[in-house]
């Protein structure tokens, strides 16, 4: 048994980019950047180290992370990761890793870290669907 699977919760580095190809299919790309914090044992520093990740999304997916993702928000994304490779013009060889999504969960539209504002927006919302508050627990948001 194989397992191909990647999962990154990240900020978007860029505004996805739109294209469609000959075969009338959509495709976005974008990059995501994941921090990784850690204290220096010797030191007893705190450090903090960016890795970016190249990511490809494709129909309705394209279409949503094109409407709703912009540079800066948060993303939650699973996919499996691809390889590609071709020649540039001077003949070399080049290699680029990306993810291709699968799943995709959008990060709040409110990065406000008052969490009341979250329960307040959550409310207001429902309240139109006919939903009362009481149905909604704030710890199941998966945001």
């Amino acid at each position: 048994m194989n397992v191909n699977k990647a999962i990154i919760l990240g900020n978007l580095t860029r505004d996805p980019e739109i294209k469609t190809i000959s075969s009338g299919q959509t495709v976005a790309s974008f990059s995501i950047a994941t921090n990784r914090f850690w204290t220096d044992k010797t030191s007893g520093e705190k450090k903090k180290n960016a890795e970016y990740h190249n990511i490809i999304a494709w129909g309705r997916l394209a279409e949503i992370a094109q409407q709703f993702l912009s540079k800066g928000g948060l993303v939650y994304i699973e996919g499996r990761l691809q390889t590609r490779s071709w020649e540039d013009q001077q003949g070399n060889k080049k290699y680029r890793t990306e993810i291709v999504v699968e799943k995709m969960q959008l990060g709040p539209h409110n990065t406000s870290p008052n969490t009341n504002t979250v329960k307040e927006n959550v409310a207001t919302e429902t309240s139109e669907d006919n939903t009362s508050s009481d149905d909604i627990n704030i710890e199941e948001i998966p945001f």
